[in-house]
């Protein structure tokens, strides 16, 4: 008799993101799919203005950890966090970048920070 899989229900999440794409900024250079650690960033099928795929946002994925905006060389994405208080604050949103960035998240979430291989 196969053994049956448990299925584990995921911990409701403290802290929600939420990820706005600039679609026309966007050149599809899928860095941000990669830095997702949730999977919540996909291609679209369609193209925008320039004839770019762009960056799209996967269901409800996002953790709001920023790895995505900060990433991005367009500035085509802002990341939005909100907590169990559901206070909405804005955590990345990176542009006119003209010379050397520097880059600080504030209280980040302590899950949040083991996705993260950057720090």
């Amino acid at each position: 008799m196969p053994e049956e899989k448990k299925i584990e229900a995921k911990k409701p999440r403290k802290i929600k993101g939420k990820t706005e794409i600039h679609i026309q900024r966007c050149k599809g250079c899928e860095l941000c799919i990669t830095a997702c650690p949730e999977g919540a960033i996909s291609m679209s099928k369609g193209l925008n203005n320039f004839g770019y795929r762009y960056a799209v946002i996967v269901d409800d994925l996002c953790t709001g950890c920023a790895n995505c905006a900060v990433i991005c060389p367009d500035a085509a994405i802002k990341v939005y966090r909100t907590s169990a208080k559901k206070k909405k604050q804005l955590v990345a949103e990176i542009s006119k970048v003209q010379g050397p960035v520097k880059i600080t998240i504030d209280n980040p979430v302590k899950d949040d920070l083991s996705k993260m291989d950057y720090i």
